[in-house]
């Protein structure tokens, strides 16, 4: 199963990184990139006292999860008729957000619809710091065994991970937060917001569903993944308010964002 985890791992990051290829051929963008990176991991510090709060109710909620709901949830899951339609549902927060956010990025480039594209970019970055980056950082460094591995909630291998393939957090779901936080960020209607951020807790269901994560670790995917989401969208309205235009390219050999302006 891990093998099966990984391979899956891998062919959603090889997708993502092509997109990234794709959407990004200026010189200017790997910058772009970077500095993005450097703004929400650095975010904190420019935490006040009310973030702190949240962000302290947020790790309770996280404690608190693992420690009463984890076992009984994980019990009930096991006791279901398996349905294989939740294997597509949880496919949202792989190799299938993938083609969400290029399929955002071409209808916004043929449609000459900015919000699309701009939707596009700000969930891939997303994806890159969320699923790329902060996720992973975490998997390594708690080394939480996996629900299917049946050696309880409190079996944790700190530093000592192998791989990124730990339990904690989930990276299914920390993908489609991210996603559902940009999307509902870029649209006022109810009916986009509540469908992007159901499915994305529909994919968390199908991982705790599927025995592969504890309901702690969908909690926390889901946080990283929305924290993440809203961090970026709010600070590229920043930089497009100051000094940047993006503008969709297509032509016989690239398809991608021109990204003009002051750098």
């Amino acid at each position: 199963m891990r093998t099966v985890i990984n391979g899956s791992l891998c062919a959603w990051l090889l997708g993502l990184s092509s997109f990234a290829q794709a959407a990004a051929p200026t010189d200017s963008s790997p910058e772009l990139l970077l500095d993005d990176i450097q703004f929400v991991l650095t975010e904190p510090a420019r935490w006040h006292s009310t973030d702190w709060e949240n962000a302290g109710w947020a790790g309770l909620a996280v404690v608190t999860t693992a420690a009463f709901i984890d076992a009984p949830l994980r019990n009930e899951m096991r006791r279901q008729p398996k349905d294989n339609s939740f294997m597509n549902i949880e496919r949202l927060g792989a190799e299938y957000s993938v083609v969400v956010v290029a399929g955002f990025y071409l209808v916004g480039s043929l449609a000459e619809n900015e919000t699309a594209v701009t939707v596009a970019q700000d969930s891939l970055t997303a994806s890159i710091i969320a699923s790329g980056l902060i996720t992973p950082a975490i998997k390594i460094a708690t080394g939480r065994s996996r629900p299917y591995e049946n050696v309880g909630t409190n079996d944790f291998n700190s530093l000592g991970a192998a791989s990124p393939n730990s339990s904690f957090p989930s990276g299914h779901t920390t993908e489609a937060f991210a996603l559902a936080s940009v999307i509902s960020s870029h649209y006022e209607a109810t009916w986009v917001k509540v469908t992007a951020y159901t499915v994305a807790g529909l994919v968390g269901v199908a991982r705790t569903y599927h025995d592969a994560h504890f309901a702690s670790d969908v909690l926390a995917g889901a946080i990283i993944g929305n924290w993440v989401g809203l961090s970026v969208v709010s600070h590229h309205q920043q930089v497009k308010g100051a000094n940047i235009v993006l503008r969709p390219e297509i032509s016989q050999d690239i398809i991608g964002l021109r990204l003009a302006g002051k750098f």
